[in-house]
């Protein structure tokens, strides 16, 4: 699981306040799909709020000691059944390929043609 200060979970709330939930609990639980799931959209938005359809706080708070663990990502804000975790880009695991363009811009059609029209 990754520390975080007070400083950094302040800045971090304020950055999930307008974010929406991109993963459900639901009533099965935190099976190993789910898992999966929160670890993919933490690999594409880093800061993910997570619902839980849970009504006991204990079971909430387990699950976001779980994720946690499992996906070495930070616990930000536990609020009522949503769920805030963190997991910065360097933190990825060593498989997952970074997928970046190249520098160059686009070429247009007649830069392949050879020259340009009279």
């Amino acid at each position: 699981m990754l520390d975080t200060t007070a400083d950094q979970r302040r800045a971090l709330r304020a950055r999930a306040h307008a974010l929406n939930p991109v993963v459900t609990i639901s009533q099965n639980g935190l099976s190993e799909s789910v898992l999966q799931e929160i670890s993919r959209s933490l690999d594409s938005h880093e800061l993910i709020k997570i619902r839980v359809f849970s009504d006991e706080r204990d079971v909430r708070e387990q699950y976001l000691n779980t994720i946690c663990q499992q996906l070495c990502a930070a616990p930000v804000q536990h609020i009522g059944k949503l769920l805030v975790v963190w997991r910065p880009a360097a933190a990825k695991s060593a498989t997952t390929k970074s997928r970046r363009r190249s520098a160059e811009p686009r070429r247009s059609k007649r830069s392949f043609q050879g020259g340009t029209r009279n």
